[in-house]
Parts: C-alpha cells; structure tokens; sequence
C-alpha cells in the first residue's frame, strides 16, 4: 500500500476532486497540488463560492433546472415564449441550449431518460410533471431535445404518447450533418438520418 505524502485534509480534497467527471486519481492530485499552490487566488475563493452555493442552489420546482431562486430566472423572464417548452434530459443540456442562444421558450429537465436495465422508469423521471404542464392549457409546442441514443428516443416516444391528448404540437431536433462536419468523419447513422431529413437547399 503507498505511503501518503500528505495529511488527511490533502488527502480528503485529493479524494473529493477524483469524484469530478474527468478527473481520475493522478488529476485530482495535480489539481489539489495546484489548488494549494494558489491558495490565496483560488481554493480559498474556490471554497467560499462552494459553501455559498451549497446554501443558496436549489431545484427549480417548475422546471427542474438549479437557480438560487425557485421559480428560476429562465422561468420568470417576461422575455420567454410560454407557449413553448424544450424538454431537455439534464440541466447540462438546458446549460448548452442556452450557450447557444437558441431557445427563446421555457424548459422542462427530466432529470434522466428511460432505461429499464438500469432500473429507471416513468416515475423516476419528471414526465408527469411536463405532462401535467402541458394539460394545464397555453403550451402551443414542445421541442424534445433528447438525445439520440436509443433510451433518448425512447423517452421521446414515451412524452409523445402521453401527450398526444393535449393537442400541443411534438417537435424534436433534426439529426444529421453537424455544422463543419465531413461525411468521411460521421457514422452510418447520422448520414442516414441526414438524407432521410434532407431539405430544400436555399
């Protein structure tokens, strides 16, 4: 067994930093390492702004998106298309839309997708609650903005069942040649999508 080098705190931040999405064991050691190097500047700021957040984050009970304020801001901008609602699998992915200033609507985070071999159903996902949003009446079009995966249209298939009643329109995103893209580079899957989604070309 390797003998630690540093006292438990290190070890304890060095441990909490492996947990993050893409930091394994050897990059949370050279992030701790530069965390505690720029102490002033950054783990100090760095752990302040996390005991806030910790505080003050919460789950946006309409949408499901994190705010420090429930409603959110998204959900109370005047600005929005209420008649619109994105329907997006996580937080991440309303994050993303809104990096790209694409959506001029409201979201809807399920918090997941469908996947039986892992023991995920209905009940585990916000679905009854977007239907209910849904059959509250003023929801003109619902984007399914999941992704393309097999437990992604899936879920898709699911929502557009379950609202089929409420006479809203089901969208979702075209699947095809991203922007920049070479056909030699994509999958069979995407060309096939691309050319069965073809356009007029303008």
């Amino acid at each position: 067994m390797p003998t630690s080098v540093a006292g438990p705190e290190i070890e304890r931040l060095i441990q909490l930093l492996a947990k993050l999405p893409g930091l394994g064991p050897r990059s949370a050691r050279r992030a701790a390492l530069h965390l505690i190097n720029k102490k002033d500047d950054l783990l100090v700021p760095l752990a302040s702004a996390m005991a806030v957040a910790a505080d003050k984050i919460v789950v946006c009970s309409t949408c499901g998106n994190v705010d420090t304020a429930d409603p959110c801001m998204i959900c109370t901008d005047p600005r929005r298309d209420e008649t619109t609602i994105v329907v997006v699998e996580e937080v991440a992915d309303l994050w993303a839309l809104e990096r790209a200033d694409a959506v001029k609507g409201r979201y809807h985070v399920l918090g997941g997708v469908l996947s039986p071999l892992d023991g995920i159903g209905p009940d585990d996902l916000g679905i009854a609650s977007l239907v209910a949003r849904v059959s509250a009446g003023g929801v003109g079009e619902v984007i399914l903005a999941v992704n393309a995966t097999v437990e992604g249209q899936t879920t898709a298939h699911y929502i557009t069942d379950h609202l089929a009643a409420t006479g809203a329109r089901i969208s979702r995103l075209a699947h095809g040649v991203p922007v920049g893209g070479e056909l030699d580079y994509l999958d069979e899957g995407t060309l096939a999508a691309a050319i069965r989604r073809r356009t007029a070309f303008e």
